[in-house]
């Protein structure tokens, strides 16, 4: 008995989801963003400025995309923030947790503060968009895909001879809340697969942002050294990913953490 199967085309398309990318004109928002238009998705791009949000959101292939300002660390309005997605475009298909804002101290200054910051907005607000996300596909008896992006940091130390002696560091705060929205991301994936909702996580390797790799050359070729295949990463590398988990091409793939790191997790 042969089986209906659909094509890697039908299973990659977007055609139709609403998808809403936080933080989405960073430099591996912006690239996530980027892909998931071009699979055919009508985004929902945030940032904390409106006006930064519109303007990317305008550059994005398709139509119909929104630009909103939103303050994810100020989880009081999420809830409003999710029924004003709905009301404008009908529905919430994908949400990607990318936004984070915290601090960058250093082992020896890191403070309660630094902490409390880096959870609220990096673990917190990531629990309760999804949620209030989830809550809006449970009423639409809607299947959907919520993805939270990690880093290879909630994973892995880093090593501290990259760092030594360089104006950079690797902030304890992030590497704790990111191990947080790891396992948060399983817990997450286990109560919701009843109801036809899967929860990934894609934790990026080395990826700094082009004003640190110019800045900064020495400390580029001290993370080049730890990654088998000898380069930083290229945001477009993650865009192939992020389309997989969001489509039907990813409906088997749950509880997940997905490293794109070169390598580096494989020494």
């Amino acid at each position: 008995m042969q089986v209906d199967e659909r094509s890697i085309y039908e299973l990659l398309s977007l055609q139709g989801k609403v998808a809403i990318v936080t933080g989405a004109a960073g430099w591996l928002g912006s690239a996530m963003s980027r892909a998931l238009a071009e699979a055919g998705a009508t985004l929902v791009v945030t940032s904390r400025h409106e006006d930064q949000a519109r303007a990317f959101a305008a550059t994005l292939p398709g139509e119909g995309h929104l630009g909103l300002g939103f303050e994810q660390a100020e989880t009081e309005s999420i809830p409003a923030f999710v029924a004003d997605v709905v009301d404008r475009l009908g529905r919430i298909d994908v949400l990607v947790n990318n936004a984070y804002g915290g601090t960058a101290p250093s082992i020896d200054t890191a403070t309660a503060t630094d902490f409390d910051n880096a959870f609220h907005t990096g673990v917190t607000a990531y629990f309760l968009l999804a949620r209030a996300v989830v809550d809006h596909l449970r009423a639409r008896q809607s299947p959907g895909s919520i993805i939270n992006i990690a880093s290879m940091y909630g994973v892995v130390a880093s090593y501290p001879d990259a760092y030594t002696d360089l104006p950079i560091n690797s902030p304890p705060n992030y590497h704790a809340l990111k191990g947080g929205v790891v396992h948060l991301t399983r817990h997450l994936a286990a109560y919701w697969a009843a109801h036809n909702i899967r929860v990934n996580a894609i934790s990026p390797g080395p990826f700094p942002k082009q004003s640190i790799q110019e800045r900064l050359p020495e400390f580029i070729d001290r993370l080049s050294a730890k990654v088998p295949l000898g380069r930083m990463g290229r945001p477009e590398e993650l865009k192939g990913l992020v389309v997989l988990l969001a489509s039907d091409a990813g409906s088997y793939i749950t509880g997940q953490n997905i490293l794109v790191d070169g390598g580096w997790t494989a020494w």
